[in-house]
């Protein structure tokens, strides 16, 4: 494997727009923590107010073998289920993929 390798989730929200603030208070006191912690690395996040969307991406090095291997410990740890214990319902519909880089000419 490349040293350089890794792989990307994209995970796209639409959020209920009376919790859009409260989520994205909740995912900046939180989840990035949690995720850092739980060996992913988070890419970027860009919240839209106008159509209550959140788009982030994390990553996990190495390949997607590597990334649900990550993903399965975090899914089933017990510091996930303190961060979404008892939070309310605040995401309409996720759109969630593993994604490839395309390099961008300039």
């Amino acid at each position: 494997m490349d040293s350089m390798t890794k792989t990307i989730q994209l995970r796209r929200y639409e959020l209920e727009p009376s919790e859009y603030d409260a989520f994205l208070e909740w995912w900046q006191s939180s989840l990035v923590a949690l995720r850092a912690r739980s060996g992913f690395a988070i890419e970027f996040a860009y919240a839209d107010r106008e159509r209550s969307e959140f788009v982030w991406a994390v990553s996990v090095p190495g390949d997607a073998e590597d990334f649900a291997r990550v993903e399965a410990e975090y899914l089933a740890s017990d510091a996930r289920r303190e961060v979404f214990d008892g939070l309310p319902q605040r995401i309409r519909v996720s759109h969630i993929a593993l994604v490839e880089a395309l390099p961008v000419a300039s």
